[in-house]
């Protein structure tokens, strides 16, 4: 029988040794687990990055998808979407990343007038430490969304007043340089004399107001096929108060088209209406209220904007304000012998808007003619009111008034753009 050594059984002095050999696996589990975990964070935090940037450049505004959405009538999946998302995804991944297996859920769609992407990603990365506790990898996953509202389908119907007071000439040098030769601001396009001040306008050089307004309706359609995001996103259209005094009427320059380049060209047409001789109809050339109600009857129901068959409608109106026809009894100044000269009546501006199309008022300052007394007696005295009238006329945000000494291009460019990145409440 074997004796034991005094005081064995109380001894503790090899139980650290023992635990610790006993708690070394799971010891080394945790800790491994807490390096594995962080590793597998740090290449999920990685993947995210890739899927925010695909979810975002696969509907970037230059991208195929808005392109592609912008042809749409209806809603629906883009699949040029989906391929770019992937694209973009793959070539973010690099490193370690490249060689780890993950599954892409893509999917980019179109609804109304918004685009969504989703890009969503799940990977299995290996473990290194884990392994002592028999799991070998760890699962990661994520989404990433993006939102893009398309650019919005607008028609432009540009109505141009062409009648005799846009013969003034375009600054006030221009208007010193016709007085001195002619006596008169105005350069009439009178066709019972071969040579009359609109010859002598073009022989002297002299701009009249309607040539800067014919070359900045043109300039326009270029800053639109800028702007635009596909050629379909634009259509414009050009209407002038007429030819020739003795048949004044709302005259189509060009139809309503997306072919802006054709618009452009067609422009060139644009030019001061002819009077058969002096004081024809007593000048009662300038009807505002006829022009707007026959526009009213043009311009097709306004849409949304959210595609081309449903397109925004604006009517971009650009005038010196001062109406010249004959309303004996309805007229807002004092008339003589029914003759009616006055600020636009913007009573004929409300049936467009309330029919929903927007009104946007380029309005070339009526230049005072101190030295003309037919000014002095029946203009000035509502001199103050034009532009209040024409901003009156406008949609709320869409006025400009262009001086003399300004770019009438440069005004029209700015208020274009103004309309075209307007904020646009949608369901």
């Amino acid at each position: 029988m074997a004796i034991l050594p005094p005081g064995f059984i109380s001894d503790r002095s090899g139980n650290f040794g023992i635990m610790t050999a006993l708690l070394m696996v799971p010891l080394l589990g945790t800790a491994g687990m807490a390096v594995d975990f962080a590793h597998a964070m740090s290449l999920r935090t990685q993947l995210f990055a890739a899927a925010d940037a695909a979810a975002v450049g696969s509907i970037a505004e230059k991208s195929g998808a808005v392109a592609a959405a912008m042809t749409m009538s209806g809603n629906g999946t883009i699949s040029l979407g989906k391929t770019d998302a992937r694209s973009i995804f793959m070539s973010q991944v690099s490193g370690e990343l490249a060689d780890v297996n993950v599954d892409l859920g893509i999917d980019v769609t179109k609804t109304a007038n918004k685009l969504n992407s989703q890009v969503s990603f799940t990977a299995t990365v290996p473990t290194t430490f884990m392994r002592i506790l028999g799991k070998d990898s760890i699962t990661i996953s994520g989404t990433a969304t993006a939102e893009y509202q398309t650019a919005a389908f607008m028609d432009f119907y540009i109505l141009l007043d062409n009648t005799p007071s846009m013969g003034v000439g375009a600054t006030p040098n221009d208007v010193s340089k016709l007085e001195a030769k002619t006596g008169c601001a105005f350069a009439c396009h009178q066709m019972d004399q071969s040579t009359n001040n609109y010859t002598i306008a073009k022989s002297l050089g002299v701009a009249m107001r309607i040539d800067v307004v014919r070359q900045a309706t043109q300039a326009l359609t270029d800053t639109a096929k800028t702007q635009r995001v596909s050629s379909g996103q634009f259509r414009m259209g050009v209407y002038t108060f007429g030819t020739k005094a003795e048949d004044a009427k709302l005259t189509t320059i060009s139809g309503l088209t997306s072919d802006l380049t054709k618009v452009k060209n067609y422009t060139d047409a644009v030019d001061l209406m002819t009077i058969p001789y002096q004081n024809y109809n007593s000048d009662q050339i300038t009807n505002f209220d006829s022009a707007m109600t026959q526009m009213n009857t043009i311009i097709d129901p306004a849409g949304d904007g959210t595609s081309n068959t449903s397109p925004e409608k604006i009517l971009f109106f650009v005038s010196d304000g001062v109406g010249d026809s004959y309303k004996p009894s309805t007229c807002t100044k004092k008339t003589t012998g029914g003759r009616c000269q006055e600020p636009i009546d913007t009573s004929f501006c409300k049936p467009l808007k309330d029919r929903g199309v927007k009104i946007a008022v380029l309005y070339t300052t009526y230049l005072p003619l101190p030295s003309n007394n037919w000014y002095n007696t029946w203009i000035k005295p509502f001199q103050n009111e034009i532009p209040t009238k024409m901003q009156a006329c406008a949609s709320p945000g869409f006025y400009f008034e262009v001086s003399p000494t300004e770019g009438i291009a440069d005004a029209m460019k700015a208020l274009f753009l103004k309309v075209i990145r307007a904020p646009r409440i949608t369901s």
